[in-house]
C-alpha cells in the first residue's frame, strides 16, 4: 500500500513540475469541497499526503533544493500540483484575503527552486511562467526594431536627408 502511494506521489511530481506544500486542516466538508472545486477549475491537483511518505519521495529524488522542503513536513499536509507556477499562490492569497487562514502555505517547489515559509506568497504570485518570460524577451527584442521602423515611417524622409547631408559634409 505504501509503495502505491509513493508511486502515485512520484507520478504527480513527474507530471507537474511545480508543487505547493500546504495545510488545509480545520476546513469543514463544505470548505474542503469548495477548495477542491476551485483547485480543479484552476488546473491544480490537490492531494492530502502523509508526511513520512512525502519525505521519502523527496529523499529519493536526491535533489538538494527539494531537501529544503523537508522541515515543513509537520502537521497536516496537502500538496497542490500545478503546471502554472503562480496559480496556487494566487488561489491561497484569494482565500486568505477572504478571511480564511486555510489553505496555509508551508513551502513550494516552483521552477526548480524551493520557497519555504508563508512569507514567500507574494514572491510566488509574481513568478512568471516560462512562456510569459519568453514573450517578454521577444517583446523587448522587437521594441528597438519597431522604434527604428516607426522613425523611418514617420520622419524617414527627414532622417535620410539628414544622413545624406552628414555624409556630404564628411566627404568635403
Amino acid at each position: 500500500m505504501k509503495e502505491q502511494v509513493i508511486a502515485a506521489i512520484k507520478a504527480n511530481m513527474a507530471q507537474y513540475p511545480n508543487f505547493y506544500i500546504t495545510d488545509i486542516a480545520g476546513l469543514n466538508a463544505e470548505e474542503t469541497s469548495k477548495l477542491r472545486r476551485d483547485c480543479f477549475n484552476e488546473g491544480i491537483k490537490l492531494t492530502v499526503v502523509k508526511n513520512t511518505l512525502f519525505h521519502k519521495v523527496i529523499k529519493d529524488a536526491q535533489n538538494s533544493e527539494m531537501d529544503l522542503l523537508v522541515p515543513t513536513l509537520e502537521g497536516n499536509t496537502a500538496i497542490m500540483y500545478t503546471e502554472a507556477p503562480a496559480v496556487p499562490a494566487k488561489l491561497i492569497k484569494k482565500y486568505n484575503k477572504a478571511g480564511s487562514e486555510k489553505p496555509a502555505l508551508k513551502a513550494a517547489y516552483v521552477q526548480e527552486c524551493a520557497f519555504v515559509g508563508a512569507d514567500k506568497i507574494d514572491a510566488l504570485i509574481n513568478i512568471k511562467s516560462r512562456e510569459e518570460l519568453i514573450g517578454n524577451i521577444v517583446a523587448m527584442l522587437q521594441s528597438p526594431i519597431q522604434n527604428v521602423v516607426s522613425a523611418l515611417q514617420n520622419g524617414g524622409g527627414q532622417l535620410i536627408a539628414g544622413l545624406v547631408k552628414k555624409l556630404e559634409e564628411k566627404e568635403n
